[in-house]
């Protein structure tokens, strides 16, 4: 936004004036959108779970059941707390953006300069900028020339050079010179200011969240019609009012999935356990599932696929010189110490330690680095007393002082075709220097990148290269890493544009990264964005699975949804492989709930149409929410494998196979309703309690069966699963046969069952088998 045309004058903006565009422009700041943590809790208990469970403690209240209504809250509470905490993410990032605008600028103010606070600048204030400083906006140069490190805006590995009538960016380094300039935008204006309100606006639909909305929904539909025929069939029998409530009561009792949320949290919050100790920190814990659906991976160039690392590729001395006297001619021309990444490149290949010339040459001056003339100049002196002046800089700038040859031009065409920056060195009597050689710089892949490509293409998940460098650079390390495919070069991102239609997209900036992950995204895809630059942010942000690499800006690690603590690529892979054993357990529950539920709520129907009475109390369905549900959420912990291939949240192909192995279930715990009845002739008080074990007993049979996508022994259970399920039964046995809140049953009884239970279970695993492979599951 270049928001001033007019003229600046001398003296700069008065006072006034400032004050007067601060109210037009507002500070140079980012704006701040906070939620009040009660706000946040508060939201905790609107959704499609905690409005049944709400819904039940109404009613459980309104019937004097206080008891069963304080355990109904105490699970509605539970489930808000242990959610609560992955909240907040959006917030650390735009703190993280804000810290990194410059505290305070030098301006010119009322024809004096002025340190002012940063915040304070107004488009058309003239303003200084020097070596180290950070550019405190968007600025246009009016004179002198700087280096501008904007790595963390573009993702170019080299300073680049601005002089009068150019653009500098808010939140670039400047490495060297000094420049006076004007200010053209500020605050949510500034290149940067826009980078951080896309962080604000970014915001990726989980998947996860997808799946527990439509699996309540489902529950909703086929139990909400069963309860509205139980009604219906009670009122045909003539049952009043107290009677009909308790059964209503508890058939809602028997829809909801109190600990499904939980379970979910708890699943991902051991996975994260396990993550950090493999150097990978989760800040959003709804990712780790995340990452089992991902089949795309956008990866930055620049500190991420490479080392960030300027180094040495390549070196083309001219005659009379060799590579170790070009160097050495180098190392005249470069600083003895310092951050400037070309001379470190050059003393670490010269392996000269602080960089000082070899004997053969003893430097006697040397002028560092101008970016407006884009060279450095040193004088040193030969072993035979004969004086050298070098010149080391930009290609072009040195063939302008030095005409290169044709194999010159040549080694210069070839250095740029394989991806690096060139140099040119430049040595001879003063004012007469001759070509002495060509530098290449690049920045070299890091080791693990190409194993993290492959591994990565063999876990089924395609990586895109997304970078702000310049294609023919891309091409060069995407080759290297082995990302095949086209190269698109230039800003803007198509609308409809696939993974599979560019391998590597260069030129591109925050914006365009954004749009690039929505557009995946939109596509159907679970899109990953790794990073390390505010220039990544948005993108990390809007991903599924945004994941900083260790070397990151805390802008990065504040957007992303993970961390690699660190260094290299790894915990990536660790992420995935994670990832998809957490699905494993998270999509083993949810069928196993489903299925429990339909059950239990088609049993309540069955059997008042067999009895002409309630087979469960509210009380023992409490009971069962107890010693099912949360119990089960030891498949949290549980031993599992991860799919081979990205998972994906198929509800409805759920849905079936819940409700046809229910059914089962179903069919086993009528059987033995009926023998309950007729063939032992209980009466009803003991008969609820022999329904009460069938379904305790049958609930764990399902649990070893639909842990496993094979047959249920392919796998061994962990230790917590088989600690849950021995204390399940033992509770059952203790409540049963103790005649603990319901009639007691004569154990010899309930080891028969919880036998004949088993053997069911062999065939309800050959019918898992079978619906799974029908429904393409597993």
């Amino acid at each position: 936004m270049d928001s001033t045309k007019e003229a600046i004058p001398p003296e700069g903006l008065s006072e006034g004036e400032a004050t007067a565009r601060r109210a037009r422009f507002g500070p140079n700041a980012v704006a701040e959108e906070r939620v009040h943590p009660w706000r946040r809790f508060a939201g905790k208990f609107w959704a499609p779970v905690p409005w049944m469970l709400e819904a039940a403690v109404l009613l459980q209240l309104v019937l004097g059941e206080r008891p069963e209504a304080a355990i109904i809250g105490a699970l509605l509470l539970f489930n808000a707390l242990l959610g609560l905490f992955q909240e907040g993410r959006a917030e650390a990032a735009l703190a993280a953006l804000r810290a990194r605008l410059a505290l305070t600028a030098l301006v010119r103010r009322d024809g004096a300069w002025r340190r002012l606070p940063a915040a304070d600048l107004v488009p058309g204030d003239v303003v200084t900028i020097g070596l180290g400083a950070v550019v405190p906006a968007d600025l246009r140069l009016l004179s002198g020339a700087v280096a501008l490190d904007q790595s963390m805006l573009t993702g170019e590995s080299l300073a680049v050079a601005r002089a009068a009538g150019e653009v500098a960016y808010a939140g670039a380094l400047v490495r060297r010179g000094e420049a006076v300039a004007e200010v053209t935008a500020t605050g949510a204006h500034t290149y940067f200011g826009r980078t951080a309100e896309l962080v604000r606006l970014a915001h990726a639909q989980s998947a996860e969240q997808h799946a527990v909305f439509a699996v309540v929904r489902n529950l909703a539909v086929i139990n909400g019609g069963v309860v509205v025929l139980v009604v219906a069939d009670a009122l045909a029998r003539g049952m009043g009012a107290r009677e009909i409530v308790p059964l209503v009561l508890t058939a809602i009792l028997a829809s909801i999935p109190v600990a499904l949320p939980a379970t979910f949290t708890l699943a991902s919050a051991l996975s994260a356990q396990r993550l950090v100790r493999r150097g990978v920190l989760p800040t959003r814990l709804s990712a780790i599932p995340e990452a089992a659906t991902m089949d795309v991976l956008c990866a930055d160039k620049t500190g991420t696929l490479t080392a960030n690392r300027l180094a040495v590729a390549s070196l083309v001395p001219f005659a009379p010189w060799d590579e170790g006297g070009l160097l050495a001619l180098a190392l005249v021309a470069s600083g003895e110490g310092g951050a400037d990444p070309v001379d470190q490149a050059i003393r670490a290949r010269a392996g000269a330690g602080t960089g000082a010339a070899p004997p053969a040459l003893v430097r006697e001056r040397f002028t560092p680095f101008d970016p407006a003339c884009k060279l450095a100049e040193g004088v040193a002196r030969a072993a035979d007393g004969t004086r050298l002046f070098v010149l080391k800089g930009a290609y072009d700038a040195i063939a302008a002082r030095a005409t290169p040859t044709a194999e010159a031009e040549a080694a210069a065409a070839r250095a740029s075709t394989a991806g690096e920056r060139v140099l040119a060195v430049a040595a001879g009597p003063e004012g007469a220097p001759r070509l002495a050689g060509l530098i290449g710089l690049a920045d070299p892949p890091r080791e693990d990148s190409a194993p993290l490509v492959a591994r990565l293409r063999g876990l089924g998940v395609r990586t895109v290269m997304v970078t702000g460098d310049a294609a023919g650079t891309a091409a060069v390390v995407a080759r290297a890493v082995g990302i095949e495919g086209p190269v698109r070069s230039g800003g803007g991102v198509p609308a409809a544009v696939r993974p599979q239609d560019f391998a590597v997209l260069a030129g591109v900036f925050p914006e365009d990264k954004f749009h690039l992950v929505k557009a995946f995204q939109a596509a159907g895809h679970t899109v990953g964005m790794c990073g390390d630059g505010a220039n990544d942010a948005p993108a990390l942000r809007q991903a599924q699975l945004g994941i900083a690499v260790a070397s990151a800006t805390d802008i990065a690690k504040s957007a992303a949804a993970m961390v690699l603590t660190e260094p290299g690529l790894g915990g990536i892979l660790a992420a995935v492989e994670e990832g998809r054993r957490t699905f494993q357990r998270i999509l083993t529950y949810a069928l196993n709930t489903v299925l429990k539920k339909v059950q239990i709520v088609l049993l309540l129907a069955f059997g008042l149409a067999l009895t002409g009475q309630a087979v469960l109390t509210p009380l023992s369905m409490v009971l069962l929410l107890l010693t099912q549900d949360f119990l089960t959420m030891s498949f949290s912990a549980d031993r599992v494998e991860g799919s081979p291939r990205p998972d994906r949240w198929r509800v409805g192909a759920l849905t079936v196979a819940a409700v046809v192995l229910g059914l089962a279930d179903l069919g086993f715990s009528l059987a033995v309703l009926v023998w309950g009845r007729w063939g032992l002739g209980l009466a009803p008080a003991p008969l609820r309690s022999l329904v009460f074990a069938v379904l305790v007993f049958t609930s764990q049979v399902s649990v070893y069966v639909v842990r496993e996508r094979r047959a249920f022994w392919a796998s061994r259970p962990g230790f917590w699963l088989n600690a849950a399920a021995a204390l399940n039964l033992a509770l059952a046995f203790l409540l049963v046969a103790g005649g603990i809140a319901m009639a007691a049953l004569p154990v010899p009884l309930l080891v028969v069952l919880l036998g004949a239970t088993a053997a069911f279970g062999l065939l309800l695993d050959r019918i898992k088998l079978l619906l799974f492979r029908h429904l393409r599951i597993g």
